[in-house]
């Protein structure tokens, strides 16, 4: 079964991890952004940039999600292997 599958081949959940990395990667940069400014002294950011700091959870969970749908794609493979 193993020489069957190619290496560079995309399973299930794999697009939505790298999703779920993508969109955590720009929550933490606002975040930085946003908590910069109370750190430096300077006037703080507008309230919409708290909001784009929630993306660090949205990532977190379509991360979480694409491993879940991995994890029930392999268990189902599994099965059908037996």
């Amino acid at each position: 079964m193993r020489d069957k599958t190619q290496t560079n081949s995309a399973g299930p959940g794999d697009r939505l991890i790298r999703a779920g990395a993508i969109v955590f990667f720009i929550g933490t940069v606002a975040t930085l952004v946003t908590v910069a400014p109370l750190f430096l002294g300077t006037t703080p950011f507008p309230t919409y940039m708290f909001g784009l700091s929630m993306l660090m959870g949205v990532g977190f969970l379509l991360a979480g999600a694409g491993v879940l749908q991995s994890i029930a794609a392999g268990r189902r493979q599994a099965r059908a292997g037996r």
